[in-house]
């Protein structure tokens, strides 16, 4: 049997990803890959100004046809986008039938656009052989008006959502559960479950429908697929409908008791839209006026179309509830739902199964529902995305305006895209961020190892890839600058892979290598504009942290030298460095290349430290920290902030171990060599008495120093890991005056009131797991390298530890965001007693985007479960460390026995 089909576990899920990762049997052909939406993006944006929220809003989106994806609730399709499936809802007081997630478009919410939704993914395996999502339905009118309103309040006040308006008052809601669970790759059973929690009997219209994609309005031609009734052969009862493509080929959905289907075409209703002839009568709205607006001649009579519902109207009893069940798949069957009941229980005790051989054994009951529900988030958040940026930019059967060709995206024509990527947020960001990405694949790695490879391997692939060796950011503005951190997730994949199989791919850390020796190029080359080894990153990630918006230009003669921007340098020299060691195993080749990234690094991290010849470098020693610096003409000075952008010089960092040393004979002689003619660089390489070398961009006593405010209680470390901005800054903001304008930066724990990079992402003082997780993880690298010589100070006299125990507080502290605490609170729900004490609420989680810095209340994004799944792998790392400790400290009692 292949390697890639040597299951890392014994159980049905691990064997299933096998035989996709060989090919074998196609598990991932389906899967929850339809976004919470697909309107208001950059893709739907025909308009001149590039105004992508007003050309294409929510109210349009039933109405009219999509041009690249789809959206919808609960919604799986092929990987291919083809035929998509999802559910539709109305309880007779909602305005409009209930087909996608509302929210505020990002000039509408004062930070920014937001899902005014409740709903959760609950469960996921990764070949989607089980999923469970849930939606929370308010039995009352949807408060639509109330919710936009509230986003025009002012930018200090917190964000208006919906559970504030009284929807679920009286425990009047729906939960609207849909469990999918695959027969085989094509063969989906549906259960929708919607449970009364109110203390009255209330009616709902469960309106599951399927479609397929209109690829036909745009391509001027071709054959149209086609939904049409399907009359059973035996004259069973069930409806049914088959649907027919030429490169999907013939499905057929069935439902288990009675329904009314109605059939209609997936066109836009282009008479309602713009006062034009629509292509047909029946168009994409039908469903909706005929069900809540009851117009009879909306739908299509004829049981024909390229849409079809099956409406059914039940009046759930109260704290009770109905089932649904349908059954898609690619053969005709005469008893589709015979087998059901067996299964749905087979696939839920498979994901059962699977999850615990996962997690381990030592895991309590809450961390294992943490790690399972951040699990579930990142496979539902797994979406087809399609661009095509040449036909964007050119248009199709009608041309857009001239003033695109100079617009957004202008020079990533090469950009052609039609491929299933983890998002990192379904409704907020709805498209791949390449950065977000990275991190991803970590949280990814422990569930599904070939996906996060998979991943990884896209951002560099040459329909992506700008042949300038630049990684495109988002579709927002693909030329923007995010920190390069793919060479260290790939590395940290690498390892995770022979950790799991025993060995690692070498092919795909060699394939992906290449690619990002290019990626470096363009970086020295267009980021370093005085050779001088301190980086310009321009917008980096960090959005809105500095005094000045890093994403607009600077007066005439003025540059800013980044500390991060440097610091993320030497971290990406010392990653491909690493990565040249463990391919020079097997290739000395890579010994040349190894030894270039170790000299590039040095260079970076003397910069660093002192500078160049012509000015100062970004460490200051008044304030014991790194900084940013200003350079104006002939002058120059710090910008004396404490935040992560001083901090992530810690990241930088990696040990050599002895083996490697002792057998990459050509890497050690040329190190030498170097060293030699140029001795004052040695200051980043601590050689230890047992032949470990300690590569760090923080030497010596500047180390401690940094450790010292970042484990700081009244500075960098909260309660719930590191700040992105001191405390301190709360009293002493840092002030600055340029042109005239006088601009400052203060600590601001939870929203942002500035809109700076869209309002919405606030890096000036809460807390963000992928930059509290990369400290975690150097500081256990650091730990590798320097655990018996240096320890971290303590804060409000707390004693020093060690740097082991240093990284595993900042996990725990993270972990801590969704733990229950000693009164029950879950800090992720802030003050809400709804979310903290209603059983139906306190125990499902949502992952947001980033945390309160004194409260760890959840803000921004809430379902941003690409990043913010890290929690489930630092679960999963702790339990670990805690298993080796205890057998350690078992081997000592042992020894002393």
């Amino acid at each position: 049997m292949p390697r890639a089909c040597r299951p890392v576990e014994d159980t049905a899920e691990h064997r299933r990803l096998c035989e996709e990762a060989a090919r074998l049997v196609r598990w991932k052909r389906w899967g929850p890959y339809l976004a919470e939406r697909a309107w208001g993006t950059v893709r739907e944006d025909y308009s001149a100004s590039g105004d992508a929220w007003g050309y294409f809003p929510h109210d349009h989106a039933r109405s009219r046809a999509y041009r690249w994806s789809e959206d919808g609730l609960a919604g799986v399709c092929d990987r291919n986008q083809i035929l998509c499936f999802a559910l539709g809802l109305w309880n007779e007081h909602d305005p409009i039938l209930k087909e996608r997630a509302f929210g505020l478009t990002g000039p509408e919410g004062h930070h920014g656009e937001d899902v005014k939704e409740l709903y959760y993914y609950e469960d996921a395996t990764p070949t989607s052989s089980y999923l469970r999502y849930l939606y929370r339905y308010p039995q009352r009118r949807f408060p639509y008006e109330a919710l936009v309103a509230g986003g025009r309040r002012r930018p200090e006040e917190r964000e208006l959502e919906l559970w504030d308006t009284g929807a679920f008052a009286e425990d009047r809601f729906f939960d609207v559960t849909v469990e999918y669970a695959k027969r085989s790759p094509d063969d989906l059973l549906v259960v929708v479950t919607a449970e009364n929690h109110g203390p009255e009997p209330a009616p709902l219209h469960l309106v599951p429908q399927l479609w397929f994609r209109n690829t036909w309005t745009w391509t001027g031609g071709g054959p149209v697929p086609e939904i049409r009734r399907y009359a059973h052969p035996e004259g069973r009862p069930e409806p049914a409908v088959r649907t027919s493509h030429p490169e999907l080929g013939d499905h057929y959905l069935y439902v288990d008791g009675e329904a009314e289907l109605l059939f209609t075409h997936n066109d836009s209703n282009a008479e309602l839209l713009f006062g034009t002839p629509s292509r047909t009568p029946w168009v994409k709205d039908a469903f909706h006026r005929r069900i809540v607006r009851g117009e009879l001649g909306a739908v299509s009579p004829e049981g024909v179309g390229t849409k079809v519902a099956a409406w059914r109207r039940v009046v759930v009893p109260a704290r009770d509830k109905v089932v649904m069940r349908l059954r898609l798949g690619p053969e005709p069957l005469a008893s589709p739902f015979d087998d059901g009941d067996a299964i749905l229980a087979r696939r839920r005790a498979e994901a059962d199964e699977y999850y615990l051989a996962v997690q381990g054994p030592s895991l309590s009951d809450e961390r294992r529902a943490i790690h399972r529900q951040a699990s579930a988030g990142l496979f539902w958040s797994m979406q087809f995305y399609h661009y095509d940026v040449e036909r964007w930019l050119e248009g199709d059967a009608v041309p857009p305006p001239a003033a695109r060709k100079t617009g957004r995206n202008r020079d990533w024509r090469h950009l052609h895209v039609a491929d299933v990527i983890s998002m990192p947020d379904t409704w907020e960001y709805p498209w791949f961020a390449a950065w977000d990405l990275a991190f991803h694949t970590l949280a990814l790695a422990a569930v599904d190892i070939d996906a996060a490879k998979n991943q990884l391997k896209l951002m560099v692939k040459e329909w992506y890839q700008h042949p300038n060796g630049q990684i495109p950011a988002y579709e927002w503005e693909l030329s923007d600058l995010n920190p390069p951190v793919h060479a260290w997730a790939a590395y940290q994949i690498f390892k995770i892979e022979r950790r799991q199989r025993g060995q690692g791919d070498r092919n795909f850390l060699e394939r992906i290598y290449h690619k990002l020796l290019i990626n470096f190029t363009w970086w020295v080359n267009k980021r370093d504009a005085e050779g001088n080894n301190v980086f310009e990153g321009g917008f980096l990630g960090l959005d809105n942290i500095s005094i000045l918006d890093r994403s607009e230009p600077l007066p005439e003669g003025m540059t800013l030298e980044q500390a991060d921007a440097t610091a993320w340098m030497a971290m990406y020299c010392l990653d491909l460095m690493r990565i040249a060691l463990e391919l020079a195993v097997d290739n000395s080749a890579y010994e040349d290349l190894a030894s270039k990234f170790l000299e590039h690094f040095l260079r970076i991290a003397w910069a660093l430290n002192h500078g160049s010849d012509h000015g100062v470098g970004p460490w200051n020693d008044d304030h014991g920290y790194y900084c940013d610096i200003l350079k104006d003409h002939a002058t120059e000075r710090h910008l004396p902030v404490r935040s992560l952008v001083g901090l992530i010089p810690l990241c930088a960092v990696h040990v050599v171990m002895p083996e490697t040393w002792g057998r990459l004979e050509n890497f050690r002689r040329r190190t030498e060599w170097f060293l030699g003619r140029n001795p004052t660089f040695a200051e980043s390489i601590i050689e230890r008495p047992d032949g470990r070398r300690v590569l760090s961009a923080v030497p010596g006593e500047r180390l401690r120093w940094l450790l010292r405010h970042l484990f700081d209680e009244d500075e960098l470390l909260s309660r719930f890991g590191p700040r992105s901005l001191s405390k301190e800054h709360a009293a002493r903001p840092v002030e600055l005056v340029l042109a005239g304008r006088r601009l400052s930066v203060g600590y601001e724990p939870g929203e942002s009131s500035t809109r700076m990079k869209g309002g919405n992402s606030n890096w000036r003082g809460p807390v963000w797991l992928p930059t509290g997780y990369l400290l975690y993880r150097s500081l256990q690298r650091l730990d590798h390298g320097l655990g018996d010589v240096l320890r971290v100070p303590g804060s409000r006299g707390a004693p020093d530890r060690s740097l082991a125990e240093a990284a595993g507080e900042l996990a725990e502290r993270m972990i801590a965001l969704f733990l229950r605490d000693a009164d029950g609170r879950r800090p992720v729900f802030g003050a809400s007693r709804l979310f903290q004490e209603h059983p139906a609420f306190r125990d499902k989680l949502l992952f947001h985007e980033y945390f309160h810095g004194d409260t760890g209340e959840g803000l921004g994004a809430s379902h941003q479960t690409g990043w913010t799944a890290l929690v489930g792998d630092m679960i999963l790392r702790q339990a670990r460390a805690e298993e080796a400790a205890a057998r350690a400290r078992a081997e000592a009692h042992g020894r002393r026995g």
